[in-house]
């Protein structure tokens, strides 16, 4: 059967919202590791991750078993907000193996599945804690599609879907917007200090360490580090964004850990539960968790099979440094790779940006040059999609389980299907 023809359900019957299967047209049928099959038993290699979702990759051998064996035995699936043995086990996990290494002393909120879920309950809680309402948030920026979460976002695609207005968030330039000579923090710090301003003081700041979506922004640790001495100098609450960036995706569990900061909210979500089931979390200092019981609830904030497969993907790659080790050797061999191919295409200007497993590609010379490597690596079999305001950003997301062979194959069809768009 043709990739049309397996479409053509979709195309008849699904809303005109639907994204990437624009990009990807075929129908897939099953996944191991870093390799999906479609319908018609062709293989892809996977760039993609499902956005982030899958660190550990598709259908990872011991996380299924262990959701197996969850279901075989009968064990609790939907549990609200209630006490399960799935819930305590994996609360005990990250109490020990995430929250006790790094000196952490933050409570867990369990919210709605989704990471947009997960900044809303950040943003309500910073502004029950405070008793302010302004959110500074930062150009190129994504939090979420729901409202509150969409007015943190800066991508006008996006914010002009929203129907109604966006309040309450003040925009500043992330770290480099202005160019590597000028730190915009100088603007922020100016901005808090100047009466005459305009800016009210923020109940929360909210930030991403790498920005994803918005074309693979790295913050400096400098400017990482200054963020944080001046939130907790004025009595703002940090928010660090950890929704793609962490769960090991830069290299370390969180991406803000290099800069050796403690936030005060940081919202968890994507690939927490190891195996691509929906979750969403909450940290919280214990100062800041300010909550009425019920106050922000949601029906499948208890998602046990989730808490099943987050507790063993912590279990098995978070117990000692063999996993990082790896994802730092293999973000090694990325890195590169692509400053090679930016330096045998300086008339195109790339850019190469990331840490651990999540680079990008710029090219602000020819801004439809990332969509154009992406068709033509999805024609080659390699699944690798685009970031950036003007999707301008060609951007690797692997599995980090994905192997060195696996990745200098991906790679190899980068660089071909650079080559075939080139050559036009």
């Amino acid at each position: 059967m043709s990739d049309a023809a397996n479409l053509d359900v979709f195309d008849r019957r699904e809303s005109e919202v639907r994204g990437y299967v624009r990009a990807f047209p075929t129908v897939f049928d099953r996944a191991s590791g870093s390799t999906l099959v479609d319908a018609n038993g062709r293989e892809y290699l996977d760039f993609f991750a499902g956005a982030g979702v899958l660190n550990y990759g598709h259908n990872n051998p011991v996380l299924t078993r262990a959701l197996i064996e969850y279901l075989e035995r009968g064990g609790i699936i939907h549990g609200l907000d209630m006490a399960t043995s799935a819930k305590r086990a994996f609360i005990e996990a990250f109490e020990r193996l995430v929250l006790e290494p790094r000196g952490l002393d933050h409570k867990l909120q369990f919210t709605g599945p989704t990471g947009a879920n997960a900044v809303e309950a950040a943003l309500k809680v910073a502004r029950q804690a405070t008793g302010r309402s302004t959110v500074v948030a930062f150009t190129n920026a994504f939090h979420g599609l729901s409202l509150g979460a969409l007015a943190a976002t800066g991508n006008g695609h996006y914010r002009d879907a929203a129907g109604t207005p966006l309040d309450n968030v003040a925009r500043l330039p992330y770290d480099g917007y202005l160019g590597v000579d000028v730190d915009t923090l100088d603007l922020f710090e100016k901005m808090l200090d100047d009466p005459g301003s305009g800016l009210d003081l923020p109940a929360a700041v909210i930030v991403e360490a790498v920005q994803g979506e918005g074309g693979i922004n790295v913050a400096s640790i400098p400017w990482l580090q200054r963020l944080r001495a001046m939130t907790a100098e004025r009595g703002i609450l940090l928010i660090l964004d950890e929704i793609q960036s962490g769960i090991g995706r830069t290299g370390t569990f969180f991406a803000f850990e290099a800069a050796g900061i403690v936030p005060d909210i940081v919202t968890v979500s994507k690939s927490i539960s190891g195996s691509g089931l929906p979750m969403s979390l909450v940290l919280l200092r214990p100062e800041v968790d300010v909550w009425k019981p019920g106050a922000h609830t949601g029906t499948f904030r208890g998602n046990n099979l989730a808490f099943v497969s987050a507790r063993v993907a912590l279990e098995t790659y978070w117990a000692d440094t063999a996993f990082t080790d790896g994802v730092a050797a293999k973000s090694e061999l990325l890195r590169t790779e692509l400053e090679r191919i930016a330096a045998e295409h300086p008339e195109l200007g790339f850019a190469p940006r990331g840490r651990g497993l999540m680079y990008g590609l710029a090219c602000d010379a020819d801004r439809t040059l990332a969509g154009r490597i992406s068709k033509e690596a999805f024609a080659r079999g390699l699944v690798i999609e685009t970031s950036g305001a003007f999707d301008e950003v060609l951007k690797f997301l692997p599995a980090l389980t994905i192997t060195e062979d696996e990745l200098r194959a991906g790679l190899a069809i980068v660089r071909e299907s650079l080559d075939t768009v080139l050559a036009g």
